[in-house]
């Protein structure tokens, strides 16, 4: 009986040996399987950001066409301005008003100001795009 339990214990020994080579085979092969997957998947991930940010870039640049076109638009073509109510009444008891204003008359109706007064005028009108 002696023989049988050493034999077995011996064979058991031997097993367990085995095992732990096989237990540490596999961890490395895991590890370079995992390792492998991780690569990819980062690979894949990164084209993936690379395409939402080109997404975003294009977007980005239509945007900023549309408003320079529309800023030039506003630029030819505006639709209101407005001047401050101080200005346009005096304006408008010299008979200046509504469409383009005629330098000649502009400065009629602003001789009784003051020299900074008239400036201020004057740019405001330009701002409010009334005089060019």
């Amino acid at each position: 009986m002696e023989n049988d339990e050493k034999s077995i214990v011996e064979r058991l020994e031997a097993a367990t040996t085995q095992l732990e080579k096989t237990l540490g085979w596999l961890e490395e092969r895991q590890g370079a399987l995992s390792g492998e997957v991780e690569r990819i998947s980062a690979t894949v991930e990164q084209g993936r950001r690379e395409n939402e940010l080109a997404e975003k870039l294009a977007a980005a640049e239509r945007e900023l066409a549309e408003l320079k076109a529309a800023g030039t638009q506003n630029a030819l073509n505006p639709l209101r301005r407005t001047m401050p109510a101080a200005t346009a009444e005096l304006l408008s008891k010299h008979g200046i008003g509504d469409g383009p204003v005629d330098v000649r008359a502009l400065d009629a109706a602003l001789s009784g100001l003051s020299l900074e007064q008239r400036i201020a005028v004057k740019t405001q009108l330009l701002r409010a795009g009334a005089i060019a």
